[in-house]
């Protein structure tokens, strides 16, 4: 079993938990292929994973702290919105596009960091999040049907829900972070009840949703909530952009599906001015210290 407290313990919590967040971020990038993999409802998919990592979670936390306090509600509620929009997306438009547009969360994050976290949202931070709505916009180029123009929508909000969960989750850095996850988890599993009913996935489908359970938001959400507490929540966000670079290429390599052009360009915008963010962030703080 995972020892939580093997984890805190090096001097150096910073590069630790960025290495944390390069994992989580790799993990999380099989979501898109496992996903795309399943055939089922996707709400089925989102309940039926989501049980599964709420398992593996409380296997961790043996006594967990609810505190039902409005970070760990609002976190809860913030992680249903991201899991499931992000399964639903998945299903009705390409898995670049609904990951490159789940990546807009730092826009969300840079508007309400200072006023709910208290860490500044810099002029370069205001810059990035102009073209990164350039990017978006270029999503919206390309021939969409009707599914999936409404997958790209669902996969906007899946972006803001995403940033508000890292939002509350940083707010909880001294709390019950995990806890929080494992609410959402069982909260997502409890709504996706009635679309489980009458049908099943098959044994494969069974598998499938194990790996995706525990290893694809399980075990990665538990690498983010200990890393959360020595890095800012933009920043988190902005470490784990491996996460849309990866997801598209495992999508192609395994099922062949291809993103429109406009997505490559708009999504090519996002990720290099995200990038380009960080680069200048991080030599900013390399004589400041991180917010704890």
């Amino acid at each position: 079993m995972l020892n939580l407290e093997q984890i805190k313990k090096p001097d150096n919590m910073r590069t630790v938990s960025i290495y944390l967040l390069i994992a989580t971020a790799i993990l999380w990038s099989l979501g898109g292929v496992l996903i795309k993999s399943v055939d089922w409802n996707p709400m089925a998919i989102s309940g039926a994973r989501s049980g599964i990592a709420a398992v593996l979670l409380l296997t961790v936390v043996r006594h967990p702290r609810f505190t039902w306090s409005f970070p760990q509600i609002g976190g809860a509620v913030s992680y249903v919105g991201a899991v499931t929009f992000v399964a639903i997306a998945n299903k009705l438009t390409t898995a670049a596009n609904t990951i490159l547009l789940h990546y807009t969360a730092p826009i969300w994050i840079a508007l309400l960091s200072t006023a709910f976290l208290g860490e500044r949202t810099t002029l370069t931070d205001w810059l990035t999040i102009l073209v990164m709505i350039g990017g978006m916009a270029l999503f919206f180029a390309d021939d969409l049907t009707q599914a999936s123009f409404l997958g790209t929508i669902v996969a906007v909000v899946s972006g803001f829900c995403f940033g508000c969960v890292t939002l509350f989750l940083r707010k909880q850095k001294d709390g019950s972070a995990l806890e929080t996850v494992i609410l959402g988890n069982i909260l997502a599993t409890l709504i996706s009840i009635p679309f489980m009913l009458g049908s099943s996935p098959g044994l494969r489908g069974w598998l499938l949703l194990a790996v995706a359970g525990i290893f694809q938001l399980g075990l990665p959400y538990l690498l983010y909530t200990v890393a959360l507490r020595h890095v800012s929540a933009l920043e988190a966000i902005l470490i784990t952009i491996i996460e849309p670079i990866l997801n598209p290429l495992w999508v192609l390599f395994a099922i062949g599906e291809k993103p429109g052009p406009w997505a490559l360009v708009g999504g090519a915008i996002v990720l290099v001015s995200v990038a380009i963010r960080g680069f200048l962030t991080a030599a900013n703080e390399s004589t400041e210290d991180v917010p704890e």
